[in-house]
């Protein structure tokens, strides 16, 4: 089969990470070797630019111009070589990430990131994007028993209700690619029901090609 690209989106404190570690496990239960990555980040260039952006203050052209500079070392040093060999990358964020916190959150223009998006990726989009969405006082609640904030977690309310609605719209805009969890659900639940998605779409992939 080849290389299949999935992507895990959603506010701070939507409940990703409580299911990376599981997705692994059955695509390498399945028999599939799998890349486990995150954005930004993923190389020691991008984990370097990682840790300035979440610390850092600086323009949102320059937060944007940082977020492809890592994803461009990412995709050239890790997610294409992994494609290419038929291997399943599991990436924490992707470019939907910036069309939602920069975009949204921040009001940079779309058409900006579509550019630089083009430029970076080429052709490359993710196979299938699983959306965690979660009311905005969930996340917060979740966010407030955590390790301590980085700057995107810090901003208010406003913000990250803008975050959301981006990611709807990126929802709207291309329903073939991605799937709506509601994290608010007992885990239990979310992980069946991510079990049998990504079974079922990685059974669809190996039929395709």
């Amino acid at each position: 089969m080849k290389g299949f690209f999935l992507t895990l989106e959603g506010v701070d404190g939507a409940g990703k990470s409580s299911h990376i570690g599981h997705l692994r496990e059955l695509c390498e239960s399945l028999g599939h070797e799998v890349v486990m990555t995150r954005e930004p980040g993923g190389t020691p260039i991008s984990e370097a630019l990682r840790a300035m952006l979440l610390k850092e203050s600086m323009h949102m052209e320059t937060e944007t111009l940082l977020m492809f500079a890592a994803r461009q070392e990412h995709i050239l040093s890790v997610i294409a070589p992994a494609l290419a060999s038929g291997k399943i990358v599991i990436s924490d964020r992707f470019t939907d990430a910036t069309y939602a916190y920069q975009g949204g959150g921040r009001h940079f223009p779309a058409e900006r990131i579509q550019i630089l998006e083009n430029w970076v990726q080429q052709q490359l989009q993710p196979d299938l994007t699983i959306l965690f969405d979660v009311p905005l006082e969930v996340a917060r609640e979740r966010l407030e028993k955590s390790r301590e904030q980085d700057r995107f977690e810090r901003e208010g309310s406003a913000f990250f209700e803008r975050v959301r609605a981006a990611y709807h719209a990126r929802v709207s805009a291309d329903p073939g690619r991605f799937y709506t969890v509601d994290s608010s659900r007992p885990k239990a639940d979310i992980t069946q029901q991510l079990q049998d998605l990504v079974k079922t779409r990685l059974a669809q992939h190996a039929a395709q090609g």
